[in-house]
């Protein structure tokens, strides 16, 4: 067999979307996009949605509104992707790194104990779809002793009283906390439509408004689609309506738009994801966790708990007693067998940018714990069931053959 890591999922309704979109003769910022929007408000409740082209621009809007800037610290994951750090540095702050649990999410712990009064904006990221411990981290973030700590430095900050609750939902479209959408745990959630995630616009990236009062989600909303293009008071569409095409440009804003195109892939995938690409998804890992979940030396990822469940975005795999060689021998041996597996993700201080910054991830053992001994395996609706078992024998087969005859051979 030849099974890939992640395909995008393209089928007759996104090319018959495409290319009703190519025909309408508008291909950028348009009425797609203002449908993903309505349809992404739709499913995820949050009371405003704004499209971009990737998360990391969304999540550097979100950063430049807050008024984050040289002197601040924004707490993250060390276990996570680099763009979570690289816009925490493009606004001159400095990432404040911690470890995370054994389920791969934030450890609230942790994170308690490097609050500071330097402290604007907390990021804690829904790893492979799995929501973090929010109730835990909202807790926090009301104690008094930790509003004490914080020093706001604009009237934005001042109204909420506290760090900016910012979760990096990349993963976790779909994914439920106390059975509802985990994204309206924050105040802002930042989704990603990149071609591997579970809704594709090929690059893009959602930010979800959910902040408490007095904000105006839907005031902020304008901001965000204004400053999402160049500070512009009207967009192209509007501008080609009649006698609309006077503008002004009002502020310093970005170009980060989504254009229908793009908007036209996710809005034929997002109309039938809770119905039938999220279901198919959350087969594969109970196909993954029926054949391997007996096996001791494989530890299957948390799926769902009491209060949350994943939106099965990866299936991260590890192995009992290894070492991060033989997990990339056993990684070797998988693809010689004809199926692309992945890791997730290579600790950020392990990375020569954040490494000669001075992190180490020495003081993250359980992040590289966790990385040592990670495969992901493939997820994605278009795998068969013959497929999810040709991929547990050869993750079988690697143990046997890479590990097994290890310790055989040194006994």
């Amino acid at each position: 067999m030849n099974i890939p890591f992640s395909p995008p999922f393209i089928d007759e309704a996104v090319l018959k979307e495409v290319t009703e979109t190519l025909r309408s003769g508008w291909i950028t910022s348009g009425p797609r996009v203002k449908e993903l929007e309505s349809l992404m408000r739709t499913y995820t409740g949050m009371p405003e949605c704004i499209c971009v082209n990737s998360w990391t621009s969304g999540a550097q809007l979100v950063l430049k509104w807050w008024g984050v800037g040289p002197g601040d610290e924004v707490i993250i994951p060390a276990y996570t992707y680099a763009a979570t750090a690289l816009v925490v540095l493009r606004t001159g702050a400095t990432p404040v790194m911690v470890d995370v649990d054994e389920d791969f999410v934030m450890d609230p712990l942790m994170l308690r104990r490097v609050v500071t009064t330097r402290t604007k904006v907390i990021i804690p990221v829904d790893f492979a779809g799995l929501p973090c411990d929010y109730v835990s981290i909202r807790n926090m973030l009301h104690e008094s002793t930790i509003r004490a700590l914080f020093v706001p430095a604009n009237s934005r900050q001042e109204q909420l009283g506290r760090p900016l609750l910012l979760a990096d939902a990349a993963h976790s479209l779909g994914a439920l906390y106390h059975d509802g959408p985990a994204g309206l745990q924050a105040d802002i959630a930042v989704y990603s439509f990149h071609a591997v995630k579970n809704v594709t616009t090929a690059e893009g990236g959602v930010i979800g408004l959910s902040l408490p009062p007095p904000y105006d989600n839907s005031e902020l909303y304008r901001w965000m689609k204004l400053n999402s293009l160049n500070g512009q008071t009207k967009d192209a569409y509007e501008k080609k309506q009649g006698d609309q095409w006077r503008y002004d440009i009002v502020s310093e804003g970005m170009k980060i738009n989504m254009p229908d195109i793009c908007a036209a892939v996710g809005v034929a995938q997002l109309r039938k994801y809770g119905t039938d690409l999220l279901p198919r998804r959350k087969k594969i890992a109970e196909l993954y966790t029926e054949a391997l979940g007996t096996d001791s030396w494989a530890r299957m990822p948390t799926l769902r708990t009491a209060d949350k469940e994943s939106s099965y975005h990866i299936f991260p795999l590890r192995i009992s007693n290894i070492t991060e060689f033989q997990r990339d021998a056993m990684i070797d041996f998988i693809y010689k067998k004809g199926v692309s597996v992945n890791v997730h993700f290579i600790p950020l201080p392990m990375l020569t940018l954040f490494h000669n910054k001075g992190y180490r991830v020495s003081d993250f053992p359980v992040s590289y714990a966790n990385f040592a001994t990670e495969i992901s395996l493939p997820i994605y609706p278009q795998l068969s069931d013959a497929e999810v078992e040709y991929i547990v024998y050869a993750a079988k087969q690697a143990y046997y053959n890479i590990i097994q005859c290890d310790v055989c051979s040194t006994s």
